[in-house]
């Protein structure tokens, strides 16, 4: 018995799985989603896609959901939610149709795919995959610093 599947509405956020990292896009309704993709961000590009890392550009575009995601898995994750109130549905989807055909920054750190569907739904650009590579890059430098020390000691 598996837990019925949740029809996004307008204004979700949904996540899609690309293997290394998640890309992400915000459900406009009628099938449609809105995205910030760079170049190489296809559903179709496969590892390719970890190109998009380096593009310092990318394009707004409206697509059929199915279209971005491809083979891949997604699922509806308005992850922010607890933290901070969504803004009205209505200047979600103006604000996200405004930027349609644009070409804005894009940088992995700082204003990515999750940082953009954000921004459109909360009014604040987060990423939890910045936070949590940041976290773990950061464990690995303590780790190296400290276990290196220690073991330097024992000689």
């Amino acid at each position: 018995d598996s837990a019925p599947v949740r029809v996004p509405e307008p204004g979700d956020l949904i996540e899609i799985s690309r293997g290394l990292y998640q890309h992400w896009a915000i459900y406009v309704g009628e099938g449609y989603v809105i995205h910030l993709a760079p170049p190489s961000e296809d559903a179709q590009a496969g590892p390719y896609s970890m190109m998009s890392v380096l593009c310092d550009k990318a394009k707004v575009k409206k697509e059929e959901l199915y279209e971005v995601v491809g083979n891949d898995e997604y699922c509806i994750n308005n992850l922010l939610d607890e933290k901070y109130e969504p803004r009205p549905v209505r200047e979600m989807l103006q604000d996200a149709h405004r930027f349609l055909g644009r070409e804005l920054p894009y940088c992995v750190f700082r204003e990515n795919c999750e940082h953009f569907v954000t921004e459109l739904r909360y009014g604040k650009p987060q990423s939890r995959q910045v936070q949590f590579e940041h976290h773990r890059s950061n464990i690995g430098i303590f780790f190296s610093k400290h276990v290196g020390y220690l073991s330097g000691m024992r000689h």
